[in-house]
């Protein structure tokens, strides 16, 4: 069976909540800072379709270390998610085109449901 792109909504143990993006291979592309509330986690979501597919909302970073990486900013420069780092330049720019497509139809997954 295919697996799909999706929005991962978890809560970490620190209490707060989290979304991270998964490609269709299941790896994950985006994760985002924790927020208070779910509700916010999912605003969150929201404003990742919304900016994601825009080049100029990308911030490609090389780390200290010599890895590269990227942040996806909202129109007020706030950062919504945050990729792995990646070993090439190439590398991290394959992460956005993939989070620019899978943003674009992942589904939103509750993985901290509570009966």
């Amino acid at each position: 069976m295919a697996k799909h792109p999706k929005f991962e909504v978890y809560t970490g143990k620190n209490g707060e909540h989290y979304f991270r993006l998964t490609a269709s291979n299941g790896e994950a592309i985006l994760g985002s800072e924790g927020y208070k509330s779910k509700e916010s986690c999912l605003n969150g979501i929201d404003s990742v379709k919304r900016n994601g597919a825009e080049d100029a909302r990308y911030e490609k970073k090389e780390t200290a270390g010599g890895k590269f990486m990227f942040n996806l900013k909202a129109t007020n420069g706030q950062v919504i998610g945050t990729s792995q780092q990646y070993a090439t330049e190439s590398g991290r720019d394959n992460g956005i085109e993939s989070v620019k497509k899978n943003s674009q139809i992942a589904e939103t997954e509750d993985e901290g449901a509570t009966a």
